[in-house]
């Protein structure tokens, strides 16, 4: 049986929009122009990871992929999308490059969803209870690589011009944030 999961309905979800320059080798928002996207308390803050898999997978938009933190260095994807449920815990992230001025620096909490496109950069700056997990999903048929910023990479930031957007939203289905952009 399918948990039941209680999304914030739409006209009270509050979204924060970021656009994020490029910022040394880090692409950010400057190759597509798709903002980072923060559904703020999207889930309800009694839904499992399991719950939250099973929600994400019956949209039909992403894969759920893994469950697991955030790693530590920044780094960013040139293949795909993501898209980050916090499934416990609360953290400060940090996006775009730690030395960027154009950088965000979110707190994010159980609960919470974040759309990265492809590009930016982003890493776990503190993990502020302990535990704090994530369900990371990609679009339908994406596979993520791993991207540093580092010289030698340019061919790969090359492609993340030609990366689809969400035809629907990860979260909401037919209507939601990722397609108001």
């Amino acid at each position: 049986m399918t948990p039941k999961v209680h999304l914030t309905p739409l006209s009270k979800l509050r979204v924060s929009r970021h656009q994020i320059p490029s910022y040394a080798l880090l692409p950010n928002t400057s190759i597509q122009q798709k903002p980072l996207l923060i559904y703020h308390t999207a889930f309800s803050t009694n839904t499992s990871a399991s719950a939250i898999e099973a929600h994400l997978a019956s949209t039909g938009v992403v894969t759920p992929q893994w469950r697991y933190s955030m790693y530590t260095t920044t780094h960013f994807h040139s293949t795909t999308h993501e898209v980050l449920c916090i499934s416990s815990g609360k953290a400060l992230l940090c996006f775009g490059g730690e030395h960027n001025e154009g950088r965000v620096e979110p707190v994010v909490q159980k609960g919470d969803v974040v759309v990265v496109p492809a590009g930016v950069g982003h890493r776990l700056l503190e993990d502020r209870e302990g535990g704090f997990e994530m369900v990371g999903s990609y679009p339908k048929g994406c596979n993520w690589d791993m991207c540093y910023g580092n010289e030698g990479e340019e061919d790969k930031v090359k492609g993340i011009g030609g990366l689809g957007w969400f035809e629907r939203d990860p979260v909401y289905g037919d209507q939601g944030p990722a397609l108001d952009v």
